[in-house]
């Protein structure tokens, strides 16, 4: 499997732009980079039968968020208010900060 750069990190807010969970926002709860996925709160909820024993007292029914790849979103600018593509620019300082493509506004996590 190839490993492409992820542009976005955690606590970022981003915007699902394909599959059954299209349209709906969250923030990153956890990046995995090996698999190219991400989960995003309170978005792609499944549901798992559990067991009672070892770390869970009581057995049941949970849900939790499902990894969704990483192409399937988009991040959200804080002046666009819309899914934009990432870019990057060196400061005068020599660090290399985010950029949104369409505002040219800095990108930090909020």
């Amino acid at each position: 499997m190839v490993q492409h750069k992820i542009n976005i990190k955690k606590n970022d807010k981003v915007m699902v732009i394909s599959g059954k969970e299209k349209g709906k926002m969250g923030k990153i709860l956890k990046i995995f980079p090996e698999k190219n996925r991400v989960i995003v709160e309170k978005v792609n909820y499944i549901k798992r039968h559990t067991r009672p024993g070892g770390k869970v007292s009581k057995g049941g029914i949970i849900e939790k968020e499902a990894p969704l790849h990483v192409s399937n979103v988009m991040l959200i600018c804080g002046k666009c208010s819309d899914p934009v593509r990432v870019g990057y620019q060196r400061q005068p300082e020599g660090k290399s900060v985010r950029i949104c493509k369409k505002c040219g506004e800095i990108l930090e996590n909020k």
